[in-house]
C-alpha cells in the first residue's frame, strides 16, 4: 500500500488559515525536510517539484471556520477530507494526535524523517505563506508578509492600534490583548 504523508501549517497563528496537506510521492525527491528547516527559496523550489511528482490534496480552513468549529474539529475534518480525496493509502500524520480519525497513524517529528510527510509539510507551509503574502496587500498595517499571522510584538501592537481584521482568529485569546486591572 502507498504511503500518504500528512502535515499542517497554521495551527498557532493569530490570523490566517489552517492548511492541511496530504501527499503520496510517485518518485523520490531530493532535499525534502521539515518545512521549518528549509529556506523560503528552497521550499518554493520543492513545492513545484512535489506538485509535479505526487498525488496531493490540501484542505483549507479560514479563520472564521476555525473560530466557528474549533481548531480540533478543523483538523479532524481536514484529515477526513484528505482520506476521501486520496483514497486507499497508509496515512501517516505528523504529531501525536489522530483527532478521532481512526484511518491514520501518527508519528512525532515525521516531517523531518519521512519524505511523504516532509513533502506535505512543504505544501502546507508554502500554500499558507502565499496566502498570508496576498493578505498583506489587503491588510498592510499588520505586517502579514513578514509575521505570517503569528503573534510578533509588531503584530500584537497593530491589533491594539487597528483592532482585528476579517482574517484574525477572534477565538484565540492573547494575554497581551486582555484588559488588565493594573
Amino acid at each position: 500500500m502507498v504511503l500518504c504523508g500528512i502535515d499542517e501549517a497554521g495551527r498557532g497563528p493569530l490570523a490566517g488559515s489552517l492548511m492541511i496537506a496530504g501527499v503520496i510521492l510517485h518518485k523520490p525527491i531530493k532535499g525534502l525536510n521539515d518545512s521549518k528547516k528549509l529556506s523560503e527559496k528552497k521550499r518554493e523550489e520543492l513545492f513545484d517539484i512535489i506538485c509535479e511528482n505526487a498525488s496531493y490534496h490540501i484542505a483549507h480552513f479560514s479563520a472564521k471556520q476555525i473560530d466557528d468549529l474549533g481548531l480540533s474539529e478543523c483538523l479532524a475534518t481536514g484529515l477526513r477530507e484528505i482520506i476521501h480525496a486520496l483514497g486507499d493509502a497508509d496515512y501517516l500524520y505528523d504529531g501525536n494526535s489522530k483527532f478521532g480519525v481512526s484511518q491514520i497513524r501518527t508519528m512525532v517529528k515525521a516531517d523531518a524523517t519521512v519524505p511523504e510527510v516532509s513533502a506535505a509539510s512543504i505544501l502546507a507551509k508554502v500554500t499558507r505563506d502565499r496566502e498570508m503574502i496576498m493578505f498583506s496587500s489587503q491588510y498592510p498595517q499588520y505586517g502579514f508578509a513578514k509575521n505570517k499571522g503569528y503573534g510578533s510584538d509588531a503584530h500584537i501592537q497593530a491589533i491594539r492600534q487597528y483592532g482585528y481584521s476579517e482574517i484574525h482568529r477572534k477565538s484565540f485569546k492573547l494575554k497581551a490583548l486582555q484588559p488588565s486591572l493594573f
